[in-house]
């Protein structure tokens, strides 16, 4: 599997944030984008996902342009929890999964996993920050068999626990021949068999 991206121009409100950005990521790979704030990190992801149009450019995903089967074969998390606080985190995750086109139906365990399978039936109103975070990640668990992972700052808000969690998860969706796009601010703790970094800064 390739995700290619050729001549990439974003902007945002008029603005341009980054002009002729490319690369072709394989199996295996994890990119790190990393930069200021306001740079363009999440249009970038927000791009590859295809829910952003770039102002110029091209992305293809094994080489055609993304269409329906793409969506099927992405997952993307977004830097804001996208949590519904009159739901509860059980209700939220599975609302996201159907949405995400996930077929794995273990939401209660997912949740387990992250920790927060004790909070599953309360309303999200009442989750810390860190908990929302934990329970819109859940999706990873449920998304082994989702080829290109999309996650933006995904560490946020994450105490040590949770951020080893979390890398695992990428580890062995990496090792497994998967793809992992991230933006972080901070160092990246996952093993990976070809690890990249993007600086939109430079």
């Amino acid at each position: 599997m390739t995700l290619l991206a050729d001549a990439l121009s974003c902007e945002r409100g008029g603005l341009r944030l980054f002009d002729g950005l490319g690369f072709t990521l394989q199996a295996g790979t994890l990119l790190r984008v990393r930069g200021a704030n306001g740079s363009g990190k999440s249009t970038l992801l927000r791009t590859l996902a295809g829910l952003t149009q770039p102002a110029a450019g091209t992305v293809l995903w094994r080489g055609k342009p993304r269409d329906d089967e793409f969506r099927g074969q992405m997952l993307f998390i977004g830097h804001a929890p996208a949590i519904k606080d009159d739901l509860t985190a059980l209700e939220n995750l599975e609302f996201s999964a159907r949405l995400s086109r996930l077929t794995d139906f273990r939401f209660e365990r997912a949740l387990e996993q992250f920790g927060i399978g004790r909070l599953a039936h309360l309303p999200a109103r009442h989750l810390s920050q860190g908990q929302r975070r934990r329970a819109a990640l859940a999706r990873l668990a449920l998304s082994p068999g989702v080829a290109l992972w999309l996650l933006d700052e995904p560490f946020a808000a994450l105490d040590e626990h949770a951020i080893a969690g979390v890398s695992a998860l990428c580890a062995a969706h990496l090792a497994a021949g998967g793809l992992l796009v991230l933006t972080s601010h901070q160092d990246v703790p996952i093993a990976a068999p070809d690890a990249r970094l993007i600086d939109l800064g430079s």
